[in-house]
């Protein structure tokens, strides 16, 4: 190529639209162009901009991630189908225990009942006083009954046997309400297991409920004695906090609460701290 060639070689031929110079072939010794800085990219917000992939959520299903008010948050994966745990005999031969003793308990697989706490019998005594007040009554006034039918000759009022029998079935329905209220009372049991506290309540003949908290909800377990019949015959109200909602479980007239609360703080410890939960010697 001679030097008239080279020359023109190093002059554009031509011009784009947009201003920038075309050859015919490379030019000579010509120094390579600059390349432009790239802008500074722009901080897009996790908030305000929707993401254009959100990694995880769409690809496997086993993690989310959050882009909302946690971005960096993760949640922990779980599997589809986790294996099942391995029970060892003894755990599993107190759960088929417990499960024939207290069938009506909804117990999980290797689940057993460590506290079986029944009401005191001091509670007993209000509704069979009461059935015994209202019997006394009627049987006082079953005695004054024929000097008053007499006394009231020409009056309206029923003869003696149809007197008798009113209050004979009077006497009755006193003694089954009081034989009720007796089944209410007794019906009312607070249980503890291995994973659980558990208490049925029974507010009336035909109304039953059950409350279920994790021994690892309760935040606060305490009882109270209140006053000197409660303090001498030892008996008590046990009451259970929860957190979060701060819910609270009341079970009064408990024999011994303060054996039964020290036993229920020992389960908590135990589970909260991971170490197995079994039946605490007296």
């Amino acid at each position: 190529m001679n030097p008239e060639e080279v020359e023109n070689s190093t002059k554009p031929a031509a011009y784009d639209p947009e201003g920038r110079p075309l050859y015919y072939h490379p030019p000579v010794d010509m120094p390579a162009p600059v390349q432009a800085e790239p802008a500074q990219q722009k901080v897009r917000s996790h908030i305000t901009t929707r993401p254009d992939r959100i990694e995880g959520h769409n690809f496997n299903p086993q993690i989310r991630a959050q882009y909302a008010n946690e971005p960096d948050t993760v949640h922990a994966h779980r599997p589809m189908e986790p294996e099942k745990r391995e029970i060892s005999e003894g755990l599993m031969q107190k759960y088929r225990e417990s499960k024939e003793k207290y069938p009506y308990l909804n117990l999980s697989e290797g689940e057993f009942v460590i506290l079986d706490i029944k009401r005191h019998p001091i509670g007993m005594l209000i509704p069979i006083i009461v059935t015994f007040a209202l019997l006394m009554a009627i049987f006082v006034f079953g005695s004054f009954y024929p000097s008053m039918y007499d006394a009231a000759a020409g009056t309206i009022m029923p003869s003696i046997p149809a007197m008798f029998g009113i209050l004979l079935l009077i006497s009755a329905l006193v003694v089954l309400g009081g034989a009720v209220a007796l089944w209410v009372y007794l019906q009312n049991q607070f249980f503890m297991t291995n994973e659980s506290v558990v208490q049925e309540i029974q507010d009336s003949l035909f109304m039953r409920r059950e409350q279920t908290v994790s021994l690892g909800s309760i935040e606060d377990a305490s009882f109270k004695q209140n006053g000197i019949l409660q303090t001498v015959l030892d008996y008590g109200t046990i009451r259970l906090s929860t957190e979060g909602q701060e819910t609270t479980y009341v079970f009064r007239y408990v024999a011994h609460p303060k054996k039964q609360i020290a036993t229920l703080n020992n389960a908590i410890e135990a589970f909260k701290n991971g170490r197995p939960v079994d039946p605490f010697e007296d």
